[in-house]
């Protein structure tokens, strides 16, 4: 088992059950990322801020630095050698992620105009390319607009990983994997839920870099 898993399990033992899943959609995550696929994530409400959470932890810096590439850092030099220094030093390479609940005007827009329960699902027809990854987070598992959102990604031959509570849910039939934390209250899954998504990210970053 992987040392983060390991570690994770020895300060929630209650995630025990959710190993072989969490290892699961590090494959697929890992495997997205090593062939610069992109991270989609949803979620409403408290796992909206997790899906930006999951965004802000790939994109940047997690714990590991992370040197932009240097065929990036040449071209730099090359078309501004005046500020080559401040920004090759500062950015920093970042996994391709998208937060799909964070464009306000597109989602506000298409939920006036069309139908709420497909914001998700729309970005997705814009978004996603074969092989990407979309990320599913609904602590019951029925969230509409998220499954509706897997069963469009499954159709443009994305991978599709779901983050949920211990109920069966609507989504589980269109992911790839399920992390089913054990717990059934909206609160209490969501607690179980961040240090899941914080084990991934640290282990996406340790392979990449």
């Amino acid at each position: 088992m992987n040392d983060y898993i390991v570690d994770l399990i020895k300060r929630y033992p209650q995630l025990e059950v959710c190993k072989n899943s969490i290892q699961d959609s590090f494959n697929i995550l890992d495997e997205s990322a090593k062939n610069q696929k992109k991270i989609l994530v949803c979620g409403n409400g408290g796992s909206s801020a997790d899906s930006d959470h999951i965004v802000g932890e790939l994109m940047k810096s997690f714990v590991k630095k992370r040197p932009i590439d240097s065929i990036l850092k040449d071209n730099i030099e090359k078309i501004a050698p005046l500020e080559a220094s401040n920004l090759t030093s500062k950015l920093q390479d970042a996994v391709s992620a998208i937060n799909l609940s964070q464009h306000s005007a597109l989602n506000t827009a298409f939920s006036n105009d069309v139908e709420p329960s497909l914001i998700f699902a729309q970005q997705i027809v814009g978004y996603g390319t074969k092989d990407d990854v979309l990320i599913c987070i609904s602590s019951s598992g029925s969230s509409k607009n998220v499954v509706l959102a897997s069963i469009v990604a499954k159709a443009k031959n994305m991978k599709v990983i779901g983050l949920t509570g211990e109920k069966k849910g609507d989504v589980d039939q269109y992911c790839d994997v399920v992390i089913k934390v054990p717990e059934i209250e909206t609160y209490k899954v969501q607690e179980l839920h961040l240090p899941i998504y914080h084990t991934l990210c640290l282990m996406i970053e340790n392979s990449l870099w």
